[in-house]
């Protein structure tokens, strides 16, 4: 074989082979399943929670119950490497308020491997099991997602009558995000998980607030300006300056705007 062939046929495979590459390992790009480590850490009154999806698998967490019932409920999705019972924990979330978090499929104590379809049928059920609850006022359920977690909120807000969403770190689409970091790919043709947020966003009604870190790298803002401009409902935007992707929890603003954010629809939600 000629050099010239040579280098083509190397040039060939390397330019078959990235793709395939990404193809394949794009599950473990997109998915960083964690267990369960401890739940000591867990407040008092919290209980846990089984949710069977719709193809029976079973969607394991906790809730953390307000100090009267009904209550309102916090819907938590977290990030795509994050155990939910942490962010449960966190005392800043209002008393008054139930907060329920189910780890994804693979993650924790759940059942089954994630994907974008399993993982966006499950917030449907999740979401309707909940509010089945009698100690929840199914009248006033706010989706909190963050990362990976906005656009399976973004997707109930379109899909069901909540009262409200907060998007921390949100972006527009898996596809528009895996340009911003692999601008050599052919990423359009290679995503199987898409998570377009932006078909929902233009669908949902509820009132919205976007927490965006200044300096993330990880969801750019201009990414999560996307978002926040193609919500059809009332929005608010806060940006956090000095912060990163994984220290927004971090913020004392960002925990003020939160307890606001569901004050305001506690408030909404009782008028006459």
């Amino acid at each position: 074989m000629s050099k010239p062939m040579e280098w083509i046929v190397l040039l060939t495979a390397v330019a078959l082979g990235i793709p395939a590459l990404a193809w394949f390992a794009q599950d473990r790009l997109v998915y960083f399943p964690q267990p369960v480590v401890s739940t000591t850490h867990l407040p008092p009154r919290t209980t846990p929670l089984e949710v069977v999806a719709a193809d029976g698998t079973r969607l394991r967490g906790w809730m953390r119950l307000a100090a009267a019932a009904p209550a309102p409920l916090v819907l938590y999705f977290g990030g795509n490497a994050e155990e939910v019972s942490w962010t449960l924990a966190d005392a800043r979330w209002p008393p008054e308020w139930n907060v329920a978090a189910i780890n994804y499929r693979g993650y924790g104590a759940s059942d089954g491997k994630p994907s974008e379809a399993a993982l966006s049928g499950d917030a449907l059920a999740i979401h309707d099991a909940l509010a089945a609850r009698p100690d929840v006022n199914a009248r006033y359920i706010v989706a909190v997602g963050r990362s990976l977690g906005t656009s399976l909120a973004t997707k109930l807000a379109a899909a069901r009558p909540i009262a409200g969403a907060v998007l921390i770190s949100p972006y527009d689409s898996m596809v528009e995000l895996g340009r911003t970091h692999y601008p050599w790919l052919p990423v359009s043709w290679l995503l199987r998980h898409r998570y377009d947020a932006i078909a929902d966003a233009r669908a949902a009604r509820a009132p919205m607030l976007a927490i965006v870190a200044a300096n993330d790298t990880i969801i750019p803002p201009r990414r999560s300006q996307a978002l926040f401009d193609a919500w059809a409902g009332p929005k608010s935007w806060l940006a956090l300056s000095g912060r990163h992707h994984n220290d927004v929890g971090d913020d004392r603003a960002a925990w003020e705007a939160i307890s606001g954010f569901l004050a305001a629809r506690a408030r909404s939600s009782n008028a006459p």
